[in-house]
């Protein structure tokens, strides 16, 4: 599986992950003082460096400028990954500090979702968009929280504490956050629209 770690700039994360579990590490510019105080190297840079000049950047490491306005530097560095045929993503530093950029980050995550595998970590908890049938395998205890994007239509879930039987889910009436599992293999499916799935971290 060809594999990428994504580091944006929003809130880094207090714990580095196992990076030697990917193929290769990217960050967007914003993102690239943080890599450097904890000496790691990121293979590729990209952004439109309104953040600090690209000629900072030492040799060794591939610089891509991304200077269209209309879109965020994430965004255009997903569409750049899945133009080099990644396959799983793996973001850090995109919740956090600014709130406008952590929605604007699940928006750009929307439009890739049936492209790319794309999670997002955090120091809470970790989450993604649903498939239609997604199978969890152990979570027992773990706090998990269904949330529609906007809408989720029939919603059913196996192994949790309040299960939902065929029901809808909406920003605007109902939501499906602080639910618990009670199962080790927890079971979630829908019909129509976006669901997030946010797991708490384990103690």
């Amino acid at each position: 599986m060809n594999r990428v770690a994504l580091f944006l700039n929003g809130l880094p994360p207090k714990k580095i992950p196992n990076l030697n579990q990917f193929n290769q590490i990217y960050c967007t510019d914003g993102a690239y003082h943080y890599l450097i105080e904890k000496r790691i190297k990121p293979d590729v840079v990209c952004g439109d460096f309104d953040s600090f000049p690209k000629e900072d950047i030492p040799e060794g490491i591939e610089i891509i400028e991304l200077a269209d306005q209309n879109y965020t530097d994430f965004e255009k560095t997903l569409r750049l990954l899945k133009e080099r045929e990644f396959e799983e993503v793996y973001i850090y530093g995109s919740s956090g500090m600014e709130h406008d950029h952590f929605l604007g980050n699940l928006s750009s995550a929307l439009k890739f979702k049936d492209k790319m595998a794309l999670v997002f970590f955090d120091d809470y908890s970790y989450y993604f968009f649903a498939d239609k049938e997604t199978q969890m395998q152990g979570y027992k205890d773990r706090v998990i929280s269904l949330y529609p994007f906007p809408t989720a239509k029939n919603v059913e879930t196996e192994g949790l504490k309040f299960p939902l039987t065929k029901e809808d889910l909406d920003l605007t009436s109902r939501i499906g956050i602080r639910n618990f599992a009670v199962k080790d293999e927890v079971f979630v499916r829908f019909e129509e629209g976006n669901l997030l799935l946010f797991i708490k971290n384990g103690e």
